[in-house]
């Protein structure tokens, strides 16, 4: 097997190990070859080549995680109707000679990973110390003038043979789309966490694994937006709740459970999960900027209330 599969393969398994967020420290430890231990780089520099490889082109993307306490929407670059994700040439960190040789190595080695039409793997930064890996993805344009190159994702089942790309255009472009959902999702759910202390808001579970960013509006609405103002960190039963009308938050922030469920009776986890929470208050963001937006509140609560009431 050569050794950009195995990287390919190997960066699959720990993004299935680590539910698709992996410590920046395990990629920088790599894993072992015939060639010796093969790292995905320091994550210092955008653009990655191991010195293992024989051939001229990149093996990884890097994108470094947004700056803690930035509230800027997060945007991964994406266009939806080329769907192609865009990445910015290297630029050199100083006017040495030395680093402008090291930003032209580095872009040259997209260009050639272009030209060779082989796979390469792209790590987004979601948090400090964690990256979503996206692989494979290849470089589909380069574009001197704007000094950046396209890509697209493809699907494992359709992606490379030894030859370079395979998959058709169409499925490049599935694989793009659900590719830029999948780093969107994980970085709203980054941000409302850390927002709750990660804990949820009605119940306080802090066990991280069972915790997940609820929209308020979803995300099709016009008021959906990826913002910590419209999620609530929920555990997952609490967002399942949610999700089916079974549970509201009004916009003073009370917790409302549906009357049928309140009129039921049942086991304790109805009772104490459920039932229990009817009219206590969520607990919000420490940072009022992060507070869930009572207009939003007010309409998803509407809908609450409709289904409630069998209207």
């Amino acid at each position: 097997m050569d050794l950009r599969r195995q990287a390919l393969e190997h960066v699959r398994s720990l993004s299935r190990r680590y539910d698709d967020v992996v410590p920046v420290d395990v990629l920088r430890a790599g894993f072992e070859t015939p060639r010796g231990r093969i790292s995905y780089g320091s994550f210092f520099s955008g653009i990655y080549r191991p010195k293992q490889f024989s051939g001229p082109a990149a093996l990884c993307l890097i994108t470094a995680p947004p700056k803690e306490r930035r509230d800027a929407p997060y945007d991964d670059e994406y266009d939806e109707v080329t769907g192609t994700f865009t990445y910015h040439y290297r630029r050199a960190q100083s006017d040495s000679p030395r680093a402008r040789l090291s930003a032209a190595a580095d872009n040259r080695a997209l260009q050639e990973a272009l030209r060779l039409g082989v796979p390469l793997i792209y790590f987004r930064g979601i948090a400090p110390g964690q990256y979503t890996p996206v692989a494979p993805v290849f470089i589909m344009r380069d574009d001197p003038i704007t000094e950046t190159v396209a890509f697209q994702a493809a699907l494992p089942l359709a992606d490379t043979t030894s030859a370079g790309l395979t998959s058709d255009e169409v499925t490049r472009r599935y694989a793009t789309r659900e590719a830029h959902i999948r780093l969107h999702q994980h970085r709203f759910r980054e941000r409302v966490l850390r927002a709750y202390r990660t804990r949820c808001a009605v119940c306080a579970l802090r066990e991280a694994p069972l915790l997940q960013a609820a929209h308020i509006i979803e995300d099709r609405d016009p008021l959906g937006a990826a913002a910590v103002v419209n999620g609530i960190s929920l555990c997952a039963i609490h967002h399942l709740a949610y999700d089916r009308n079974l549970l509201g938050i009004a916009p003073d922030g009370v917790v409302h459970i549906a009357s049928r469920l309140l009129e039921e009776i049942d086991g304790p986890m109805l009772r104490v999960g459920l039932q229990g929470f009817h009219g206590s208050a969520i607990e919000q963001p420490r940072e009022r900027r992060n507070r869930p937006d009572p207009e939003r509140l007010r309409a998803r609560f509407e809908r609450f209330s409709a289904v409630a009431s069998g209207l």
